[in-house]
């Protein structure tokens, strides 16, 4: 890893922390924080909202040059960019606004149109993901490796769903799914279950749809620790998102199998 890039890994690792820290104070009083519905089954709060401004200043006033694309704010200078910042304050809203631990901060850089590094931090659990090109795929300093499994039927494969598709896309997913002696979960949070692939919690990951702020941080993680994904940012993936298939080398195949085919 270069050295500007070293520098940007380690500011995302103490941002991410701060983020965290005021991330919990928000979590810790729910009972008053007012939420506000984006959509079906999507919402958004003032923590959301303060999270990502944190990160977005700090990135600034460390590297005014780079880009930056957060799901609260949308994308800041991107197109031509050498450096853009993806950014995550809360994902996984839903399961935060419900009292639930699996939510929480996602970061990456895209330099050179190539996903570098990503870091994921889950306050509830205090667990933070970090790796990328050049760096190990670390668990609170420890380093992670995917399943060993090597057929469907010996892990558990989540299976994103989020209101962008319809039910007749999913379903059959499960169908696929079930039928190739699988077993199915979901957390609400896309980046957390990267990195639960990444760590061997889970066997694998896929959904039809998903934005590159719930996406990149845990596939920076999961590629450093050996696990294999779609390419991501293919086509407009970094602003317009894309499906996503990710697990051990053995499985993806299968994995991608059951999603089925892009629409």
């Amino acid at each position: 890893m270069t050295a500007d890039l070293a520098a940007r890994y380690e500011l995302g690792r103490t941002l991410i922390r701060r983020a965290g820290e005021l991330a919990a104070g928000y979590a810790a009083r729910l009972a008053d924080l007012p939420v506000r519905s984006k959509g079906v089954q999507d919402v958004v709060t003032e923590a959301d909202v303060a999270v990502e401004l944190l990160i977005k200043q700090a990135v600034a006033d460390a590297f005014p040059g780079d880009a930056f694309l957060g799901e609260e704010t949308g994308p800041s200078a991107v197109t031509g960019a050498d450096h853009i910042w993806v950014v995550d304050p809360i994902d996984g809203t839903q399961p935060f606004v419900s009292g639930l631990t699996s939510w929480c901060i996602s970061i990456a850089l895209v330099a050179g149109g190539e996903l570098q590094f990503g870091m994921v931090y889950n306050p509830p659990l205090d667990e933070l993901f970090e790796g990328g090109r050049g760096r190990p795929a670390l668990l609170n300093g420890r380093p992670i490796a995917p399943h060993p499994g090597r057929d469907l039927t010996e892990g558990i494969v989540t299976v994103g769903y989020s209101p962008r598709v319809g039910p007749d896309q999913i379903v059959p997913v499960f169908d696929r799914l079930l039928r190739r002696g699988g077993m199915f979960f979901r957390n609400g949070s896309g980046a957390l279950t990267l990195c639960y692939v990444s760590c061997g919690r889970m066997l694998g990951y896929v959904e039809p749809h998903v934005n590159s702020w719930d996406a990149l941080g845990g596939i920076a993680v999961l590629q450093a620790a050996g696990g294999r994904t779609n390419d991501f940012l293919d086509g407009d993936g970094l602003l317009a998102g894309n499906r996503i298939v990710a697990g051990p080398p053995a499985v993806y195949e299968a994995l991608d199998e059951v999603l089925g085919p892009p629409r």
